[in-house]
Parts: structure tokens; sequence; C-alpha cells
């Protein structure tokens, strides 16, 4: 009788030690993470944000484990998120798309199975592919730089730009730009060309614009490490001539010397932090652990950055 009252407090003593198991099983979240490679400052900030998070939440959170992978071309992440799948096994997803036309369908077919989706910055072409999209204001990126552009001109003179990736959030930067230009007919906007958010890309558009055209004015890089490249090419130029080189997202090499005066070409830059990277995370993991979605968008607003709080903009520690 003793023995099997014994074997009975030991099942049951077993039982309560598998439960909290059983719970982390049913409720665990297994969450990926595809982003881009450290290409550039800007995605080198991604990434450390992205294994920030991992790091964050994986130890506030046993039942949650993130998988960080990152992809230096659109092929290359869409077989990731096949891995992802499985052989990863995960459940929910949170992707920047290294291009917005190329990763639609493979993130369609990770939905298919099950997996809950939010993309980060770059939109898909097809939204029925995602639960939840998280980004910067990509309107007033654009808006933003072209305002001001307009108002340092005073309304007349030549512009030229620089674009990204060919990307829906490139696409709705560009035309806000464009729109806020339409009301200035006396200025022109010379060309607009991809560069892909690159110091060396851009520093070859640039050479190009500087051969084509004997008068520019100002020139948008839309984008912080092509503003990098835009001048370098202008000082091996030589050229007087550019006023104003606006770039964007707020690196803090810009945002230094935005404080201390010390390149009167750069008067001003517009918010667009990496840290979204670290907040989608977040926000995708804690909801799903509770069962819950996100809201279909949340849009972290974009901000003009003058000398006057740039200091607010400024994170020496960050690799962006």
């Amino acid at each position: 009788m003793s023995m099997l009252i014994g074997r009975r407090l030991l099942a049951g003593a077993a039982a309560v030690l598998a439960a909290p198991g059983l719970a982390l099983a049913q409720g665990a979240v297994n969450l990926g993470v595809a982003i881009p490679t450290a290409t550039h400052s800007f995605t080198a900030a991604i990434v450390w944000w992205a294994n920030k998070a991992k790091a964050d939440l994986e130890a506030a959170h046993r039942e949650l484990k993130i998988t960080v992978k990152t992809a230096a071309n659109a092929g290359e992440q869409a077989n990731q998120l096949q891995d992802l799948v499985t052989a990863n096994r995960i459940n929910s997803l949170v992707i920047f798309p290294f291009e917005s036309g190329a990763l639609t369908r493979p993130v369609v077919q990770v939905k298919s199975r099950g997996v809950y989706v939010t993309v980060v910055d770059r939109g898909l072409t097809d939204t029925a592919a995602q639960d939840a999209y998280v980004a910067g204001d990509n309107s007033a990126f654009g808006r933003v730089p072209a305002e001001y552009i307009a108002k340092a001109l005073d309304g007349r003179g030549n512009v030229v730009a620089l674009r990204g990736i060919a990307t829906t959030l490139d696409n709705e930067r560009m035309d806000a730009f464009n729109a806020v230009l339409k009301n200035y007919p006396d200025i022109k906007l010379l060309d607009a060309r991809y560069a892909n958010w690159n110091r060396d890309d851009a520093f070859r558009v640039m050479q190009d614009y500087l051969t084509r055209f004997r008068q520019i004015d100002a020139v948008w890089a839309a984008d912080d490490d092509m503003a990098v490249g835009v001048l370098r090419a202008i000082d091996q130029a030589k050229r007087m001539d550019i006023k104003l080189v606006f770039g964007g997202a707020g690196a803090k090499g810009m945002i230094r010397t935005l404080m201390d005066g010390s390149d009167p070409r750069i008067q001003a830059n517009v918010s667009y932090s990496p840290k979204f990277m670290y907040d989608a995370i977040k926000l995708t993991a804690e909801a799903r652990l509770k069962g819950e979605r996100l809201p279909p968008t949340t849009i972290i607003p974009s901000v003009l950055i003058t000398k006057e709080n740039a200091k607010d903009f400024y994170f020496p520690d960050s690799p962006f």
C-alpha cells in the first residue's frame, strides 16, 4: 500500500513539474526575424537593434525564442524564409524586406502556413501578405526635405535627388517630395536616380550629376549614408554652386555636423530611427505571447531636425 501511495505521489510530482513545460509548448512564440545584412550604417543599426531585441526579450520571456537571419540580397532572404518555416518552425515572423516586389510572394507563402507576419519599413506590394506593418512616416520623410529645400532656395533653383532601392517606401518618399515641388514651378528637379542607400553608389550618381549639370543649387540625398557620398563627390569636383545637401534618418555623424555647424551645406535633417526594428520585434513578440494581434499599421513620426533640436536626436553609442 505504501509503495502504491509512493508511486502516486511521484506521478503527481512529475505532472506538476511537467506542467510548466506543457504550458511553454502550447503558449510559446517561435519568432523569426528576417533583415538585410549590414551593407551600410543604417542596416548595421537595423541588425544591432534586432539582436538587442532578441537578447532583451528572450531574457524577459522564457517561452519566447527569436531567430535572427540577415541576407545580402532578395534571393537569399527568400531562401531564409523557407528555412525559418521548415527548419526553425517559426509561428511568427518580423521581416524587413530586402525588396518589396521580390519578397511579396515568399512572404505570402510563409503566411499561408499559419505564420503571423509583421512587415517593417519596406512594405510589400500586396498588403494581404501581412498581418501588421510598422514603419517610420515615409510621406513625411519626403515632404519635410522638399518643404525645407523650397524655403531655403526661396522657391527658385535646380535640385537633384538620390533615391534608395526600388521599394514601396521609396515610392512614398519620392511621391511626397514631388507633390511639394509641384507648388514651386521655379524649382526644377533635374533628375532622380537610385543610389541604393549606399555611400559608394551615391558618390557615383553624384559624379554623373556634376558632369551633366552645370548649376545645382540643392541635393536631396534621401539618406545620410548617401549624403556622405554626395558630399565627397562635390568636394572632389570642387563645385561651389551647391548650397544645401539634405540627407535623412538622423545618422549620428550628420547630427553631430548639424550641431557643431562644421559644414554649411548641412542645415537640417529628418528623423527615421532604425530603432523601429527593436520596437517592431518587441510589439510583435509581446502581442503574440498574449495571443493578441497588432493594429494593421503603426507609423512612427518623421520630424524636421535642425540645429536647435539636434541634441534630442543624437545617440553617440548607436552604430548609426
